[in-house]
């Protein structure tokens, strides 16, 4: 059990390995994909592959938004 409450169950959808980073894309459904970077040696460790199930779980305290068409 977690203490954070934003957890989306989904599926792999791709994991593009480099040397230390990996970008992992999981389909939540409804349309949804998140996208996390995270250590490689995370990615191994987790077994994440495509088509296999994950959470996406989020603890954030503050999301910064900025666009050119502010007015």
């Amino acid at each position: 059990m977690l203490s954070a409450r934003n957890q989306f169950a989904g599926t792999v959808v791709s994991v593009k390995s480099g040397a230390v980073m990996c970008e992992v894309v999981i389909d939540i459904g409804g349309g949804h994909r998140i996208v996390s970077l995270i250590s490689a040696s995370s990615a191994k460790r987790l077994k994440l592959r495509k088509g296999r199930p994950a959470t996406a779980i989020i603890k954030a305290t503050e999301v910064i938004i900025s666009s050119d068409g502010a007015s």
